[in-house]
């Protein structure tokens, strides 16, 4: 970067933590020590019950100050919460309507049957109404990373499914998401969107963040940031995190 960051945001699943997980103690402590320095955001598909399960029950060395300084924006960011007065309250959600969401759950498995990306053999429910997200989870939101990591390992199942989803809702946003998952919003309302509420909010411009993510691709959920020209670090699961992180921290 040009100048230092006054705030650091990250994806979670595979960038924090493998998929579903809960972040390792040795991210614990470094999301910690990076939140005595600048503001944090976690922006990422998941709902918030995950973003709590994954990262905030895990932070246990935190201080209030800290966690003061730590955003939250589960569903790509249309959610967003801060920590106030000793709890975790919600700033804003832009929850679909039932229309939409009829509409999205409709057209994702339908699709999803007629490609043959339907699965008989899952690890929960396949898919799940976010509020502000419909999800598309092919093997459930329980599966074993190794299975999902297979599943798909190219993309092209997601993208397949993506593309045919969004052809039936031209008035929605649908998404190829994690490993094994297509997200759909409101359209116009994805990371980008986040992140740029999340400037309008704290008052941090654009371009004094940095975001930290492994699906900076074209097809990844995380270019919309990358397209919006915040400056984005790439890495590959949470180790290369955890690298880059030990040599952000002394510089800042």
């Amino acid at each position: 970067m040009t100048s230092t960051p006054r705030l650091v945001a990250f994806d979670l699943d595979d960038t924090l933590a493998p998929s579903k997980t809960a972040i390792d103690p040795r991210m614990a402590d470094l999301l910690v020590t990076l939140l005595d320095r600048v503001e944090v955001c976690i922006i990422s598909g998941g709902q918030y019950g995950q973003f709590t399960a994954q990262v905030i029950d895990r932070l246990t060395s935190a201080s209030p100050e800290a966690l003061e300084k730590l955003h939250l924006m589960p569903t790509c960011g249309t959610q967003y919460y801060r920590f106030e007065s000793g709890t975790w309250n919600q700033v804003y959600a832009q929850n679909l309507t039932d229309d939409e969401k009829q509409r999205a759950l409709a057209a994702v498995e339908g699709e999803a049957r007629r490609l043959g990306y339907w699965e008989s053999e899952t690890w929960g429910p396949i898919l799940e109404d976010r509020g502000s997200q419909i999800t598309f989870s092919a093997l459930g939101q329980g599966a074993p990373v190794a299975a999902k990591a297979a599943w798909d390992a190219d993309g092209v199942k997601k993208n397949t499914l993506r593309e045919a989803a969004q052809a039936l809702l031209p008035d929605l946003e649908v998404r190829s998401g994690g490993s094994t998952s297509v997200d759909i919003t409101r359209q116009g309302i994805d990371k980008a969107y986040g992140m740029t509420r999340l400037a309008e909010l704290t008052g941090i411009p654009l371009d004094d963040m940095l975001f930290v993510g492994d699906r900076l691709d074209p097809d990844g959920n995380d270019y919309p940031v990358k397209a919006l020209g915040v400056e984005c670090h790439a890495v590959e699961g949470w180790h290369d995190t955890a690298e880059f992180l030990d040599e952000l921290i002394p510089t800042l």
